[in-house]
């Protein structure tokens, strides 16, 4: 199975930073992220994951001190290049916004870190969810969902087709004839489109995965249709196996119509994972973690992704149905997961300690969480998972301790790592140069 780690500085329960022991000042120290992505690496994990958004919070301060997602970290594709040196066989992906990036410095970037990694780098495409974001590059607030979707589109190709600027055997080093490079197979990108003119060519030999894997973790329907099309890793929903199998049987349902075979795509739910002493232990653990998270930043993250404020209401009574929007124009998967929990009849407070963003949460001993990955993996939920792990070091420790010597003796699971590149440890197969395959069939024909 795939398993890769989706990593915020002290963890992803939003009260890491309050657990005793937790590193003050981690999420902008490189060497505690080069200290984890070594554990990561020693437990074989497949790629080490930052996601991002470009903004901090400018409202509601008093309530995001309690939780302060995405209000001090340094840039991911930094951090990742300098990660690529202390390690040598873990994938390092991030995110980078379709929504206020240029394809060209995208395609760049990752390219860049691709080389310098030698071929581990993984783009996580994203239109970006908040209007924090927006208000940083001179909009009042996001276009509409549907319209950033024919956007990432458009830049998504411009990408691809930058990455394919050169083929693979353009720079030839001939001394003797001081050339350096085949002109012949440089490749211009010329494009114009609704939301893009680009003409002219990456400045950077080919990626060393020609392009470096593609992540995506959309749930609407114009997300699933574009990971369908382009993805080849995506960030599956589901907080239990019933609701995972049919976002698998979903999105891989949708690839026939784009030419694509559904092994081209790996599907990873999210999960949490707590390792006990035996399961009433690791449900302890949560218990304490949740315990400390805050009533006001509880409520400030039900307001970001149900997009509406409801701290008016009383906590211990049940949300009045007339208070749920009409639609999601952010994260749709965390907004359905919302209104289902209230729909359920459930208090605004159970609902807040419910709420885990569309993940499961996996307890138990590192057998008893084996079972649980195998049966998911064997059920068709999934094709592996992207673990979010609640508390740092301590959850990444214990998964790599104990679940996975338990995986590995099952056979589930690498012992080693058997391939140079993410592509070659994930079984995807590395694109042709788009430009070379047009001319080899004109050559054919």
């Amino acid at each position: 199975m795939v398993l890769g780690g989706l990593f915020e500085a002290n963890g992803y329960h939003s009260s890491a930073w309050l657990v005793p022991g937790a590193t003050d000042g981690a999420a902008t120290d490189v060497d505690y992220f080069k200290d984890i992505v070594r554990k990561a690496e020693d437990g074989k994990l497949d790629f080490f994951f930052l996601a991002d958004t470009p903004a901090a919070r400018t409202e509601k301060l008093d309530a995001w001190t309690r939780g302060p997602l995405y209000m001090n970290m340094l840039e991911p594709i930094t951090l990742l290049t300098a990660l690529a040196g202390c390690t040598s066989h873990i994938g390092l992906g991030a995110t980078a916004s379709t929504s206020f990036y240029e394809p060209y410095n995208v395609a760049r970037l990752f390219a860049s870190l691709d080389h310098i990694s030698h071929g581990r780098a993984a783009w996580n495409v994203v239109t970006s969810a908040n209007d924090f974001a927006a208000r940083n590059f001179g909009l009042d607030k996001l276009p509409p969902h549907d319209r950033r979707y024919e956007k990432a589109q458009e830049f998504f190709k411009i990408v691809t087709s930058l990455w394919d600027t050169w083929e693979d055997d353009a720079f030839v080093y001939d001394r003797d004839g001081v050339r350096m490079f085949d002109p012949a197979k440089f490749h211009v990108t010329d494009h114009e489109g609704p939301f893009f003119k680009v003409h002219g060519g990456l400045n950077m030999a080919r990626p060393p995965q020609g392009h470096p894997v593609i992540f995506q973790a959309g749930a609407s329907e114009a997300g699933k249709e574009l990971a369908a099309e382009t993805a080849e890793v995506v960030f599956g929903t589901g907080a239990n196996k019933a609701q995972a199998i049919r976002f698998y049987e979903d999105l891989k349902g949708r690839m026939a119509k784009f030419g694509r075979d559904r092994d081209e795509l790996k599907v990873l739910s999210g999960v949490s994972i707590v390792v006990g002493e035996d399961e009433e232990d690791a449900r302890r653990k949560w218990d304490y973690w949740q315990s400390l998270v805050h009533t006001d930043i509880s409520l400030m993250y039900m307001k970001t992704d149900l997009e509406t404020d409801l701290s008016d209401l009383p906590l211990d009574e049940p949300v009045p149905e007339h208070r749920i929007p009409e639609k999601s124009n952010f994260h749709q998967v965390y907004f359905d997961e919302i209104v289902g929990l209230i729909r359920q009849g459930l208090t605004l407070r159970e609902v807040m300690r419910k709420y885990n963003r569309s993940k499961a949460i996996f307890f138990g001993t590192g057998a008893q969480v084996a079972d649980k990955m195998e049966d998911w993996v064997t059920s068709g939920a999934s094709d592996g998972f992207m673990i979010a792990f609640p508390v740092l070091p301590e959850s990444l420790t214990d998964f790599t301790t104990k679940v996975v010597p338990e995986l590995q003796r099952r056979g589930l699971f690498r012992t080693e790592y058997t391939g140079t590149t993410l592509r070659e440890n994930l079984g995807l197969k590395r694109p042709p140069n788009r430009h070379a395959t047009a001319s080899a069939s004109l050559a054919a024909e």
